[in-house]
């Protein structure tokens, strides 16, 4: 079991991160007494352990329903609408105990809406340690192509097998990888709003996702490589970075600039009808971008427009938060690394989108990140 040192959390009750945990499922179900489950999951996570831990629930004695969530038009599987009503359909007051995700963060996101509008407990089984909302109790979805993050819940386990996780596709590992990167960003986010806004801080929880982020960095080359160390490192540090934002209580440790443009990214894409792109890899390289900005503004005094107040004040303290964000080129070498994109453009964002973010994106969410300041240090 992945210990928690201690944290008090209300209802995560247990967190299994080892090979082979998938069996424990059942055992797991049948002890809390969960006699009627539904397995929600899509084609490709049904495959990689949904299929597997059906034919567990069966031999165990235990009915399970199985909800694969359909893809849209442009063959994605969505948090939308569409899907949520999909599976909200398939809840029974009386017929329903549980619910079980099978996949990873867009099944995730569907089923802990679902569970908290139904009041029923989900359990958590990732097929790939490509994001860091596992643990979350808010849940990002597409309504009516703007993306919102509403409350949710948490699950009330989480079985993450290493077996399943060191199959998945490399593309997915990069995108956790990249979704851990954007800690830089976020964290120096979090304490610039803090300061200059009066935000909420908890030194906790930023401790807790400043180890989980430097613990990646620390196995770069073993999660490139899939190897088990380097796995078991990535889905620890997303577990613990949702586990900080759980704590928190909002999403301010793991969310900064970095994630304004990955969704407001997501967004352009379903407004021309465009395949998604992963949302780690779209934070990864909107890391490197607002580091880039970053740094400019707050070392070099290169700023898109007048100078913020913000740093007029504290240019000396924003410097030095600065020293803990590395430059954009190492950012870009660390994506590489794990085999992942490195850049915007290898994510057909365009020039036009790209320059329209950087001006815009800062609205998605209403937070007061540095790039919010340089934006509006004009108006």
């Amino acid at each position: 079991m992945l210990e928690m040192d201690g944290w008090q959390l209300q209802h995560l009750e247990r967190i299994e991160l080892e090979r082979g945990v998938l069996r424990e499922v059942a055992p797991f179900l049948r002890e809390r007494e969960y006699q009627r489950s539904i397995l929600v999951a899509d084609e490709n996570t049904y495959k990689a352990a949904g299929e597997r831990l059906a034919r567990d629930l069966e031999g165990a004695g235990l009915a399970a329903k199985l909800c694969l969530i359909r893809p849209n038009d442009m063959g994605d599987v969505v948090a939308d609408e569409v899907s949520l009503v999909q599976l909200l359909l398939e809840v029974g007051p009386e017929e329903t105990d549980a619910l079980i995700a099978v996949g990873s963060g867009t099944i995730h996101d569907i089923v802990r809406f679902a569970a908290h509008k139904s009041g029923k407990p989900f359990v958590s089984v990732p097929t790939a340690p490509s994001v860091d909302g596992f643990t979350s109790a808010g849940a990002p979805l597409i309504i009516r192509g703007v993306k919102k993050t509403v409350p949710a819940v948490p699950p009330v386990a989480i079985f993450a097998d290493l077996d399943i996780l060191m199959s998945a596709p490399q593309h997915l590992v990069a995108a956790g990888f990249g979704d851990m990167l954007g800690k830089y960003t976020s964290l120096f986010d979090w304490k610039f709003s803090s300061l200059t806004a009066g935000e909420p801080y908890d030194e906790q929880a930023a401790l807790i996702t400043e180890r989980a982020l430097r613990s990646c960095v620390e196995h770069a080359g073993e999660i490139g490589a899939r190897s088990e160390e380097g796995i078991r490192a990535l889905m620890t540090a997303l577990i613990e970075s949702g586990i900080a934002m759980l704590l928190f209580g909002q999403s301010h440790p793991a969310s900064g600039a970095e994630h304004h443009l990955s969704h407001y990214w997501e967004m352009e894409f379903l407004r021309r009808g465009e395949r998604a792109v992963l949302h780690g890899a779209k934070v990864g390289a909107a890391c490197a971008e607002i580091a880039r900005v970053y740094h400019n503004a707050g070392e070099r005094g290169i700023c898109p427009g007048a100078e913020p107040e913000a740093l007029r004040q504290h240019g000396a303290q924003v410097r030095e938060w600065l020293k803990d964000v590395p430059e954009e080129g190492q950012i870009r070498d660390l994506l590489r690394q794990v085999g992942g994109p490195a850049s915007r453009t290898e994510l057909g964002i365009d020039d036009d989108l790209f320059a329209r973010s950087l001006l815009e994106a800062h609205r998605v969410r209403d937070r007061h990140t540095l790039l919010r300041a340089l934006n509006e240090a004009d108006e």
